[in-house]
């Protein structure tokens, strides 16, 4: 086992990037005056910084460790379907519901089942967001960062630890809200793919060739698509199904992912950096996955596989290419706090606080804001040592999603893509299908009935679109106005497309789509 220990050279590169990321916020906090630049960036971010924030934040601490430590010791490469399927995803958000979230001019996701439905299914998907965004998303960025510090300091207590990262993280999220979140995401991105690509390029020249990963990994472990029978792994039914639908609601209904997009200047720069960010999850492969299959070869017995990835680190880099991966890791915490941390925020203040108080002045709102994030910085750091009990981080995040998310996503299907759908159809699919989720929970609890959360997601979103359905077609068709704006129909379509005749083809996200639709392919093909 390596020496976790931090040479001077190491600590100054994390004091330096500390001290200019609180720079960055202070920064943007001067040039905050309303609730649309606190919350949106005053909707003037670019393509590529908004790609580049998405990957920043969706691949945290938490991502780094826990993608390196189920392919270490829980599913294998099959880890990665969780990345790829997210480009393909982000195809969808971009075609069918980007458009009307533009178009709408919202601030929050719940804020558009509002336009759609009613009031009831903001409040409830709010409520429902807040939540993930605090419980699942800041808190286990929180526990992943702690996990590295530990190395470092194992008689440091880990909630104080937590406690650190979070003040740091939301000190500059507090000043300066999505411009200042966008703009040090861009920073950590780029820092974040330096530090893994090291990682990983002295990982295998340490293990010295595929032959020595082939005799130590069981042969299921090294395909992307596993057999519906395999233990322990992601049977190929669920990555259709499971995957899919847990990254469909992380990628187009999570205010933590898709509030960067809100703030994105046009509906353009918006769809150009959904793809981007898709192309930037493809290497994610080499650079996050594959260390920890690595890690095989060079340390089979570890007590934690969520241990891979900092064990990596401190055993195979140099004390000056460490501080570069270490400082990749702090940035990699505070983007994925950040992010949940101003989401969290953005929720409170705008579905609850300006709702019920519509004449708030702008900047009273965003002092609102602020008090917000701080409170919620405070829970999470509550909320973390409660992940401890899960065998990895990993499997905390998808199983916490897999019980939460698909009753949500059966307004977003139905309410875009069904005109009949409506309010009292809507808030009674939502009930119903956490009721069924409560129902579940409570068989696994008591060892009644084991089911793979993979499978788990599909039975509840159509336990939800069913009950939908049904109450939707026992009441009255929505007014016209609920659906003018953020219902997709053929026509809409066709109008879209007579618009991109006359654009470069270059510049025309439908074949930008195809061509990640194309690249992800060969990745999947190849490793199938």
């Amino acid at each position: 086992m390596p020496d976790f220990a931090l040479t001077t050279l190491d600590i100054s590169a994390v004091v330096l990037y500390a001290l200019v990321i609180f720079g960055i916020g202070l920064y943007f906090s001067r040039k905050t005056e309303d609730g649309e630049d606190y919350f949106l960036a005053g909707r003037s971010l670019s393509w590529g910084l908004i790609g580049i924030s998405l990957l920043a934040s969706n691949l945290s601490s938490s991502s780094m460790i826990g993608m390196a430590g189920e392919a270490y010791g829980g599913i294998g490469l099959a880890v990665f379907n969780y990345e790829w399927m997210a480009a393909m995803v982000l195809v969808v958000f971009v075609l069918f519901f980007l458009p009307f979230y533009i178009k709408t001019g919202i601030y929050t996701m719940p804020e558009f089942l509002e336009k759609r439905f009613d009031g009831r299914s903001r409040v409830y998907f709010s409520a429902m967001s807040i939540f993930l965004s605090v419980v699942v998303d800041t808190a286990a960025a929180l526990f992943a960062g702690a996990l590295v510090v530990q190395l470092v300091y194992p008689d440091f207590p880990m909630w104080i630890t937590m406690a650190i990262l979070a003040l740091v993280a939301g000190a500059y999220t507090i000043a300066g809200g999505l411009k200042a979140v966008v703009y040090t995401d861009a920073i950590q991105g780029t820092l974040l793919l330096l530090g893994a690509g090291a990682v990983s390029v002295m990982a295998w020249n340490a293990v010295g060739g595929w032959d020595a990963v082939t005799a130590v990994t069981p042969p299921d472990r090294l395909d992307l698509i596993q057999p519906i029978d395999v233990e322990n792994g992601m049977p190929w039914p669920g990555l259709i199904t499971g995957v899919f639908l847990l990254g469909f609601y992380f990628w187009t209904t999570n205010q933590f992912m898709v509030q960067r997009v809100l703030g994105a200047k046009n509906l353009d720069h918006g769809r150009w950096g959904a793809l981007f960010g898709g192309l930037l999850k493809l290497p994610v492969l080499f650079l996050m996955v594959m260390p920890g299959t690595f890690a095989r070869v060079l340390y089979p017995n570890l007590e934690r596989a969520d241990q891979v990835f900092p064990t990596l680190l401190f055993d195979l880099l140099p004390d000056g290419f460490r501080a570069l991966v270490l400082t990749a890791m702090l940035a990699a915490i505070m983007s994925s706090v950040d992010s949940t941390l101003n989401a969290a925020s953005t929720l409170v203040s705008m579905d609850f606080i300006k709702r019920k108080n519509p004449s708030i002045s702008p900047k009273a709102l965003v002092r609102v804001g602020r008090m917000v994030t701080a409170a919620c910085m405070i829970f999470a750091i509550a909320w973390s040592p409660v992940i401890v009990g899960f065998d990895t981080l990993w499997s905390y995040l998808q199983t916490t999603l897999a019980y939460v998310a698909p009753p949500a996503l059966a307004l977003f299907f139905l309410g875009v893509f069904w005109k009949r759908a409506n309010a009292t159809g809507a808030i009674a699919g939502m009930a119903a299908g956490h009721l069924a989720a409560v129902g579940f929970l409570i068989l696994s609890i008591t060892d009644t009935f084991q089911i793979n959360f993979l499978y788990l997601a599909p039975i509840l979103l159509v336990i939800a679109m069913a009950v939908m359905v049904v109450v939707s077609l026992q009441g009255e068709a929505p007014p016209e106005d609920k659906t003018a704006d953020t219902t997709w129909t053929p026509a809409f379509f066709k109008a879209e497309s007579a618009e991109l005749a006359n654009v470069a083809w270059w510049k025309n996200y439908r074949i930008q789509s195809a061509i990640l639709v194309t690249l992800t392919a060969i990745l999947v093909g190849f490793f199938w």
